[in-house]
C-alpha cells in the first residue's frame, strides 16, 4: 500500500512538471509570434492613446448631456407623476372598498339578527300550535280511550251476565246429572253468585 501511496505520489510530480513545460513553451511561442509586449501597454502608444480617450469622453459626454440625459428624466419625471396618480387613486379606492367592508358588514349584521327574531318568533308560534294541537290530540285521545273503557265495561258486564246465564245452566245440568233431581234457579243462582264474586 506504501509503494501505490509513492508511485501516485510520483505520477503526480511528473504530470505537474509536464504541464509547467508545455505552459512556458506555450508563452515563449506567443511571445515570439508577436514580436513583443501587448500593444496599449506599449509605452510608445501612450499618448495617442491618451488623446483618443479625452476625445472619446468628451464626444460621449455631449452627447449624454444634449440628448440621452433630458429624454431619460423626462420619461422619469412622467413615470414619477403616473406613480403618484396611481398612487392616489388606489388610495381613494381603498377608502371606497373599506367604506364598502363596513357597510356590508352592518347590513350582515342586522340581516342576522332580522334572521334570529325571525327564527326566534316562528319557533315560538310553531311551539304554541304544536302545544294547542297536542291538547287537542291529547283530549280526543282521552275521550276515545273513555269511550273504549265504557264500551269494555259494557262488554265485560255483558260477558259476565252470560257468563252468569250459562253458570247457572252448567251448574244446574251437572246438579242434575250428579244428583238425579233437577235444581231450581232459586237454589243455583245464589251458589253461583258467590262462586263468581270470590
Amino acid at each position: 500500500m506504501a509503494q501505490n501511496v509513492l508511485l501516485l505520489a510520483q505520477a503526480q510530480t511528473e504530470f505537474r512538471q509536464d504541464l509547467r513545460e508545455g505552459v512556458e513553451a506555450d508563452a515563449e511561442l506567443h511571445d515570439e509570434a508577436h514580436g513583443g509586449a501587448f500593444p496599449p501597454f506599449e509605452s510608445t502608444f501612450f499618448v495617442s492613446q491618451l488623446i483618443w480617450l479625452a476625445i472619446t469622453f468628451g464626444l460621449l459626454y455631449f452627447l449624454l448631456s444634449r440628448f440621452v440625459i433630458p429624454r431619460i428624466s423626462s420619461v422619469l419625471e412622467v413615470r414619477g407623476d403616473r406613480i403618484k396618480s396611481d398612487l392616489a387613486e388606489a388610495q381613494r379606492l381603498r377608502s371606497e372598498t373599506d367604506a364598502a367592508i363596513a357597510s356590508h358588514e352592518a347590513a350582515l349584521a342586522a340581516a342576522r339578527a332580522s334572521s334570529q327574531k325571525i327564527a326566534s318568533e316562528t319557533r315560538a308560534k310553531v311551539d304554541a300550535d304544536a302545544a294547542v294541537q297536542r291538547k287537542a290530540v291529547e283530549a280526543d285521545l282521552a275521550e276515545r280511550l273513555a269511550a273504549a273503557e265504557r264500551q269494555i265495561a259494557a262488554s265485560k258486564a255483558e260477558a259476565m251476565l252470560n257468563v252468569r246465564t250459562i253458570a247457572i245452566s252448567a251448574t244446574a245440568a251437572i246438579v242434575a246429572q250428579l244428583s238425579g233431581q233437577e235444581p231450581s234457579a232459586s237454589e243455583v243462582e245464589p251458589a253461583v253468585d258467590a262462586s263468581l264474586k270470590g
